[in-house]
């Protein structure tokens, strides 16, 4: 072993280490980092969202087998690498999807299956706690599943005791504490920027309302307590220990970070926490953040409003649909390089395909072919439920390069409509903008997409494909640095030597996507008539 690989080896064995683990919706990812944060060991576990009686949702048993196989990855990784048992680690950070319903009765037992943010069965909760508040409930905020349930008068309602997110769940099973990070909190139920907890006026008013005052309840008592990010929020349990570790092998003891949500976690992976700067996160939703200098002037309702990890607020627009669809024509495509012969990577694939996006085959407009990628329901478009739906003018020029360069512009549509709100509106200043995630792996491609999109250049960093778990991570670092503020400990300490590509916009591609997203904005009928006329089952 060498020299670098003994003092690696030495880190771990001395637990000068942090873990990010984080749920994303189609897979848990789970990143081990030194003390300058760069990653020693990665891990990831596919899974996926289904329907049960309508509404989407995830089985705990697999929250639990999904985060036992990352952590088994992480431990396997170590020891292959290093030579290392992992028996300690210096922090640990949890992060999930934001959002949903998960209620527990006074016992700890779940009440209803995990609603997950994907459910858009709450309309009329969002309309009515919005006007209330004039303020944007979004339909997959959990305050919005709890009054849903409410109105609905769904029979566990008066037996909740506690409701959380995925995030919240899982660390209150590893350490025993009922807290959530603000970010994540902030999804759940409005923010305070000054108090950095829930909006008090808010929870009066919720309370006061005649349906939930009947309830032997109160709000406050459901939530979890927020935390900014560096506040101690626990330690792993022996309980905790069986459900991370099924060897045995890693000690209870080890310091938790406040669990956070994906959106937290993408603005620390992109150094997007002071105001004025901006991420977007791109995955099987997609959401761009930026920090805001001042709450917006009115209700919008195409603008979530959540905070940083440290409680600063930023305004969000959030698509649930962004490459479920890609990802389907794309293993069409692996489909057909199969039949004839032909294996390609991931890397592979998808570089080939997206390159055509780009390439000069490629019309500005997407020639015509029109894309719209909603598998879920859309709000931002109007849409309860979603059908996947490609269509064309005959004249179109129906090409592969046209047919990708129609997916990325189509997957990019709908959270360019509450961009706009942002800038066009409310006059939203943006000095920065860094994506991330996995559809930025394949170079320039998805950059100079949303660089057109947005009129605006788009930074990608190296540790862009790390995405939400790194982020998690290094907030799980964050612990021993929490009297530097989180945006100069990540300016100095993680993000000093960081390399990063940057796209600007091409004022052709601007302009093929501005005539793109207007005949996109026309279409949307036809997705609605397909809403209502094509079964959502087989």
């Amino acid at each position: 072993m060498g020299s670098q690989s003994s003092a690696v080896a030495e880190a771990i064995a001395a637990g000068r280490t942090s873990l990010g683990i984080e749920f994303g919706s189609t897979r848990i990812k789970a990143v081990l980092v030194d003390e300058h944060c760069r990653a020693l060991a990665t891990s990831d576990f596919e899974w996926q969202s289904h329907l049960n009686d309508g509404l989407w949702t995830y089985d705990l048993d697999e929250v639990w087998h999904g985060l036992q196989s990352v952590y088994t990855g992480i431990a396997f990784h170590v020891k292959h690498d290093y030579g290392v048992e992992l028996t300690t680690i210096g922090q640990i950070g949890v992060s999930a999807m934001m959002h949903g319903y998960l209620a527990f009765d006074e016992r700890g037992e779940l009440l209803v299956p995990f609603r997950t943010w994907q459910n858009t069965n709450t309309h009329e909760a969002h309309e009515r706690l919005s006007n209330l508040f004039q303020f944007n409930i979004p339909e997959r905020w959990s305050v919005a599943h709890l009054y849903q349930a409410v109105l609905d008068h769904e029979p566990h309602v008066p037996n909740v005791r506690f409701i959380t997110t995925l995030a919240g769940y899982v660390h209150w099973k590893l350490t025993g504490r009922k807290v959530l990070g603000v970010g994540d909190a902030s999804g759940m139920f409005p923010i305070d920027p000054q108090t950095k907890t829930y909006e008090r006026a808010f929870v009066e008013q919720f309370d006061a309302l005649p349906e939930v005052a009947a309830q032997p309840w109160k709000l406050e008592d459901l939530l979890p307590a927020p935390l900014v990010a560096g506040t101690p929020a626990g330690t792993l349990t022996q309980e905790g220990v069986a459900l991370l570790d099924p060897s045995g092998t890693l000690q209870p003891g080890i310091a938790f970070a406040p669990p956070e949500g994906d959106a937290g976690t993408g603005m620390v992976a992109t150094n997007s926490v002071r105001p004025r700067t901006g991420n977007v996160s791109a995955g099987t939703s997609i959401f761009a953040t930026v920090v805001l200098e001042h709450k917006l002037s009115q209700l919008r309702p195409e603008v979530d409003v959540v905070t940083t990890p440290v409680g600063d607020l930023a305004g969000m627009s959030h698509a649930n649909n962004f490459t479920s669809d890609l990802n389907a024509w794309v293993n069409m495509f692996r489909e057909f390089a199969n039949l004839n012969g032909v294996q390609l990577s991931d890397a592979e694939l998808y570089g080939r395909l997206f390159r055509a996006a780009i390439s000069s085959d490629a019309e500005d407009d997407a020639g015509g072919v029109l894309n719209y990628p909603f598998r879920t329901g859309e709000f931002l478009a109007g849409l309860a439920e979603g059908r996947p739906l490609v269509t064309r003018a005959p004249e179109a020029n129906l090409s592969l390069a046209n047919f990708m360069r129609a997916q990325l512009f189509g997957a990019f549509c709908p959270v360019s409509i509450g961009m706009r709100v942002m800038t066009e509106d409310e006059g939203v200043q943006i000095d920065s903008l860094v994506g991330h995630g996995g559809i930025f792996a394949t170079p320039v491609v998805a950059q100079k997409i949303l660089a057109a999109a947005f009129n605006t250049p788009i930074r990608v960093m190296t540790t862009a494909s790390e995405g939400g778990a790194w982020g998690m991570a290094v907030l799980a670092d964050y612990l021993n640095h929490a009297s530097t503020p989180l945006a100069d400990y990540l300016d100095t300490a993680v993000f000093a030597d960081a390399q990063s590509t940057v796209e600007r916009p091409d004022p052709r591609d601007v302009a093929g996507f501005q005539r793109f997203f207007e005949r996109f904005m026309r279409g949307l009928p036809v997705e609605h008539s397909a809403v209502e006329h094509i079964s959502g089952t087989k």
